[in-house]
């Protein structure tokens, strides 16, 4: 079922000559269904702006303005894609904006009015990294309401992991402690042109209003950091470096000294956290 008037996607990749890129770390999703799926499980965007990174073909991007987002601010580094994406652009008269750049380095909230979303495919060698920057912002709560994004399985996965599993780590401190985190889809490399040599899956992050248990968000960064850093060490050597009487403010957050990073729960490291910043 076509979501729009649109050619295919493979017609505008043929088209354009739109080969992915291994070095911008592009995967096209060609199904202009699932990618109207992905755009749902984003909420109601009738009344939102969306920031979509890495937007490609614009097969997500038609997902979007089909499922009826307000406005689409579209960032894409390759310029190839830029063309294709004009070509959205006109079938939706004045709801997208394509700015043609690195994500890292553009500031979007100059072309974008609240409420915003954000729903990307992100590319897998950013991915974590504006995750983690959309997490740890200055002031909370963030400009965003909800964060809709694909990630490889394994990722997909640390930020929804829970203590005691192999997966759990900082960043799924980072993201449940301000957020609801869940995996919403799961796709399989076939999905995918070229397919990964890995699955895939999209997370659904809803902010919460202020965060779960109290703390210093530097203090726990860094508490966090040092702990999974040298993960399959105890705790009270793990953190040393925070001073020589780790072992009773770690009893006094109700912490084992002798436990290790992947079984301590969130609750655990933000009364540490205070404990320390005292």
């Amino acid at each position: 079922m076509a979501i729009d008037p649109l050619p295919p996607l493979r017609e505008v990749i043929a088209t354009h000559g739109l080969s992915a890129r291994k070095s911008l770390g592009q995967n096209f999703l060609l199904d202009l269904n699932l990618t109207a799926k992905i755009a749902r499980t984003a909420g109601d965007l009738r009344d939102c702006d969306v920031l979509e990174i890495g937007p490609g073909p614009g097969g997500l991007t038609r997902g979007l303005l089909a499922e009826g987002a307000r406005h689409v601010l579209a960032i894409e580094k390759d310029a190839r894609c830029i063309p294709a994406l004009e070509e959205i652009g006109a079938a939706y008269p004045g709801r997208l904006t394509i700015l043609e750049g690195d994500a890292l380095d553009i500031d979007p909230l100059a072309y974008l009015t609240p409420p915003i979303r954000i729903a990307a495919n992100l590319p897998y060698n950013v991915g974590t990294e504006l995750l983690v920057r959309w997490l740890t912002p200055p002031d909370w709560p963030p400009f965003w309401q909800s964060l809709t994004l694909m990630f490889q399985r394994e990722v997909a996965e640390r930020i929804v992991a829970q203590p005691g599993s192999k997966t759990y780590g900082r960043l799924a401190i980072l993201a449940q402690w301000r957020c609801d985190a869940q995996i919403a889809l799961s796709l399989p490399p076939q999905a995918f042109t070229p397919p990964p040599k890995v699955s895939s899956a999209v997370v659904h992050l809803s902010a919460l209003p202020e965060p779960r248990f109290p703390a210093d968000p530097k203090v726990l960064e860094r508490v966090v950091a040092m702990a999974f850093n040298q993960r399959r060490k105890m705790l009270r050597a793990a953190l040393k470096g925070l001073g020589p009487d780790i072992e009773d403010k770690l009893r006094a957050a109700g912490i084992d000294p002798t436990a290790r990073a992947e079984t301590v729960s969130l609750e655990a490291f933000c009364a540490l956290s205070r404990i320390l910043e005292r």
